[in-house]
């Protein structure tokens, strides 16, 4: 900074000089404000405000020392010189704190954002983890049933086992896909087959049917080409449908809790997904307002199921919306690219 100062200095003087030793009609020491303008963009305020008192004392210096023009004309230089250098001063120093306000921040913004990516992240986790942690629990608890008859079921128990074998493997490759979508990787996408894609997902669901006494109905179109996508994230999305829909009819007659999925060929190029409730339906104001992470039109809820739906949905290329109706129920649309084997390999 030493050596800036130094040179910014000469400059000033060099200006003084030509100002001194030249008879110009012209203000030359206006040309003070150059070295004030560089000034701010490389020294602090306080070292900007000395340079600026150093070309102000050099031009009331270099028009006491001329020996040139007319005198009155002079002191007029002299006062439009010492006019414009400080308020030059004034509004870049100004401008300096400006900048350096904005730029703190822009870095505050971005802390808070990195910290409200790990509060996402781990609303994320919490709520998408739970599903087959509960799988694991009711697995459990029905172990521990058919090793407690007489005789044990060992067969029984040991498909339990298994069962929690599988969540506990699901609930990894959760994780494993959350911490993708966080550092916006694509999806691990491999070809599936729609109909074993959809019931596997809803197998983990069997339990919570029967407890809540919900009837599940699925119509899957016969001779539906294979999807390319994600197997974790496209049942991730089902399940959280699927739960919502259950809980949206926690309130209703019995004999009306229907829940069915339906999928569908929509366009040679796009499978259409259904899921439908007999609850209560959506509020035109909430169709919207659902897919906001932390929004939730239920009391206990995270509001983060339905926003990380959208963004496995999007990521592969297809959209996620909802329609209702207050006699039937809300449905959850979402569609993905239909596409085969041969459209996919290179002409």
């Amino acid at each position: 900074m030493t050596l800036r100062l130094l040179l910014l200095l000469g400059l000033a003087l060099g200006i003084a000089a030509i100002d001194t030793v030249t008879d110009l009609e012209i203000a030359v020491g206006v040309f003070q404000i150059a070295v004030v303008l560089i000034a701010v963009r490389i020294l602090p305020a306080r070292a900007v405000a000395g340079v600026s008192i150093v070309c102000m004392i050099l031009t009331v210096l270099s028009y006491r020392f001329t020996r040139f023009g007319d005198t009155e004309a002079g002191l007029i230089n002299v006062l439009i010189s010492l006019a414009a250098i400080a308020g030059t001063t004034y509004l870049a120093l100004r401008l300096s704190a400006a900048i350096r306000t904005v730029h703190q921040t822009r870095a505050h913004l971005a802390h808070i954002t990195r910290i409200n990516m790990l509060g996402e992240l781990a609303a994320s986790i919490a709520h998408e983890v739970n599903q087959p942690l509960a799988a694991v629990a009711t697995s459990s608890g029905a172990c521990l049933r058919w090793m407690a008859t007489e005789p044990p079921n060992l067969a029984k128990a040991q498909q339990a086992l298994e069962r929690i074998i599988a969540d506990t493997h699901r609930a990894s490759d959760i994780i494993a896909r959350l911490r993708g979508m966080a550092r916006h990787q694509a999806p691990s996408k491999q070809w599936l087959n729609v109909a074993d894609t959809l019931n596997a997902a809803l197998r983990l669901l069997t339990g919570e049917l029967n407890e809540q006494n919900v009837t599940l109905r699925v119509h899957v179109e016969e001779g539906l080409p294979p999807m390319l996508a994600d197997e974790v994230q496209i049942q991730q999305v089902i399940l959280n449908l699927a739960m919502n829909a259950v809980e949206a009819m926690r309130q209703v007659d019995v004999e009306r809790r229907i829940l069915q999925f339906d999928v569908a060929l929509e366009s040679r190029q796009q499978l259409l997904f259904s899921v439908s409730d007999q609850g209560s339906g959506l509020s035109p104001s909430d169709r919207e307002r659902v897919f906001e992470a932390f929004y939730s039109t239920k009391q206990d809820g995270m509001g983060m199921g339905l926003a990380i739906s959208r963004s496995i949905i999007e990521a592969h290329d297809g959209r996620l919306w909802a329609s209702s109706d207050p006699q039937t129920g809300a449905t959850f649309h979402f569609t993905l690219p239909a596409v085969t084997r041969e459209s996919d390999e290179p002409n």
